[in-house]
């Protein structure tokens, strides 16, 4: 239960259960929040769509049923998810004079962006760590088929569910313990999506540990998963050198440079967001940074994918054709 600090007229405070915040969202008259309504709307839709397509594609074509293209059709599924626990909330509270979300709503969202965001993370290192067992090694590679199974596969997609969950119901438990914070007569969130950073803000007891202990358990999965694909990619880079075949040596730079241009993108910004206590100061700042790693990343994702990748481009047009020919 959240408790916020209300003072009386004579000056003595009391304390008063909060069920709900307002989420303030972005600033503006009228036509600033139509103008963005329509821009989140058309990310929205581009990313749905694109992730839609990436999933129907990977699944309809046989082609497509490796190791590389089961995480990848994995990552769209995630990206479809956690867009959808953001974004249909926050288009209604751009066209709504009431932006209310219930202390149970915050609990839900929350809990599910700490899953769907911390499983995308270890995804994207199992990612590399399956490139780097692809092409790294002569051994590894003819062993490839076997090393990196469907079973194999499918456990390293429960392991990153499993990560996403521990860390979830573990955010959860710590998010008890900020609620348990005074408040100073202020309900109202200043962002588009309940977080804690801006939650924090309204707290009137010094937060210095809460913000310690989530830039320690963020920081640690970021820097973790990152040093896992930093590590892969720098040998794949290296063994990409080395090789004499310039066609050979492009085409992997492609499939490569795919990943690491969503990974670049999707850790960079939570880094910036959650790694570095005190980063973010600014709430406008904040909210601009949000916005980029929770939609325009997840737009950008099936089109990194598609328009770099011969293999997904060639898996559509077969299924365009199929589709003419019925």
């Amino acid at each position: 239960m959240v408790r916020i600090i209300s003072p009386h007229r004579n000056g003595n405070l009391s304390v008063m259960p909060l069920q709900e915040f307002v989420l303030d969202g972005f600033g503006g008259g009228p036509q600033t929040q139509a103008l963005l309504f329509a821009l989140f709307l058309v990310l929205y839709l581009v990313a749905i769509l694109g992730n839609l397509t990436m999933i129907v594609v990977i699944t309809l074509d046989a082609c497509l049923h490796s190791p590389v293209y089961f995480f990848l059709k994995n990552l769209s599924f995630l990206d479809l998810c956690y867009s959808s626990v953001i974004y249909p909330k926050a288009l209604t509270d751009l066209l709504s004079s009431s932006k209310v979300i219930t202390l149970g709503g915050c609990v839900t969202q929350f809990i599910f962006i700490s899953l769907l965001l911390t499983t995308e993370g270890f995804l994207l290192a199992v990612m590399a760590y399956d490139r780097f067992m692809a092409i790294c090694s002569p051994l590894l590679t003819l062993r490839y088929p076997i090393t990196m199974c469907p079973s194999v596969c499918a456990r390293l997609m429960l392991g990153c569910y499993c990560g996403g969950c521990l860390n979830s119901i573990l955010q959860t438990i710590l998010h008890s313990i900020t609620f348990s914070l005074p408040f100073c007569s202020s309900n109202h969130i200043d962002h588009f999506l309940y977080d804690v950073p801006p939650l924090l803000k309204l707290a009137c007891a010094d937060t210095t540990i809460n913000e310690l202990v989530l830039f320690s358990i963020c920081g640690l999965i970021i820097v973790g998963t990152t040093l896992v694909v930093l590590t892969s990619y720098g040998y794949i880079t290296v063994t990409i050198l080395r090789m004499r075949s310039g066609g050979g040596r492009y085409k992997l730079f492609s499939t490569c440079g795919s990943h690491m241009t969503a990974v670049s993108l999707f850790y960079g910004t939570l880094f910036v967001m959650y790694a570095q206590p005190g980063a973010m100061e600014s709430m406008e700042q904040g909210k601009v940074v949000s916005v980029f790693y929770t939609l325009v990343v997840l737009m950008l994702n099936p089109l990194i994918y598609s328009l770099r990748n011969k293999e997904v481009k060639d898996g559509l047009r077969r299924l365009g054709q199929k589709h003419t020919a019925t």
